[in-house]
């Protein structure tokens, strides 16, 4: 269900639902939830089942039950859009829960700020500890390790007979790992492997690291 790995001597978990948790902090990162997407698809016509509203919900409720955090940032575009009904879910799911919450914010974090503050929840557009900053968009800094979202990382994979799969990843290099989007109907972005990254794919409820051509173990 979960993977461990080493980063800048801290130990982390990569969990099977796109979420990273940060051990010594107690911090469990999530990325790309899009909240609000599959309303926004239903009220324009898409045959989206009804009940695939509580899914996010449940997929975030599966990590954080795994690792009961103190605190769970949200790494961008937790809601895809402007307010619909599944903001009423949310303020539901939120005041169920006892951790502290921040939000850094994405390019699709449109709703106004004072609705998540009120909510108890901050915002904003970076966090930081020690050598680790948290940001959407993928940066680099030097001497700082970042993780990011945005771009739903996947990895093709292939076997024989030229069958191949795509999965959901982190993607991780020597200054950045990036997280694969938790939410439902999100979509995702193959990435380019190389011998300087290393790859984890989420296969069901598992996380396998990818042997990368010309990499060292």
């Amino acid at each position: 269900m979960t993977h461990p790995i080493q980063i800048k001597e801290e130990s982390f978990q990569l969990h099977y639902s796109g979420a990273l948790f940060w051990e010594n902090q107690s911090l469990l990162m999530m990325s790309d939830v899009h909240l609000g997407k599959i309303s926004h698809f239903r009220k324009y016509g898409a045959a989206v089942p009804q009940h695939a509203l509580l899914k996010n919900f449940e997929t975030m409720d599966v990590a954080i039950a795994q690792f009961d955090p103190k605190h769970v940032v949200f790494m961008g575009d937790l809601f895809h859009s402007s307010l619909n009904k599944e903001w009423e879910l949310f303020e539901d799911w939120v005041g169920q829960k006892k951790m502290q919450l921040t939000l850094v914010e994405g390019n699709h974090d449109i709703i106004s700020p004072v609705k998540y503050e009120a909510l108890g929840i901050t915002i904003t557009p970076e966090f930081s500890l020690g050598n680790f900053f948290m940001t959407h968009h993928p940066e680099e800094r030097e001497g700082q390790f970042n993780f990011s979202g945005h771009l739903h990382p996947a990895v093709r994979l292939t076997g024989l007979g030229r069958q191949s799969v795509r999965l959901r990843c982190f993607y991780k290099s020597s200054v950045q790992m990036i997280l694969p989007a938790m939410g439902e109907f999100t979509g995702s972005h193959t990435m380019a492997v190389t011998k300087e990254c290393e790859v984890f794919a989420i296969l069901g409820d598992t996380v396998l690291p990818v042997q990368v051509h010309g990499r060292k173990a």
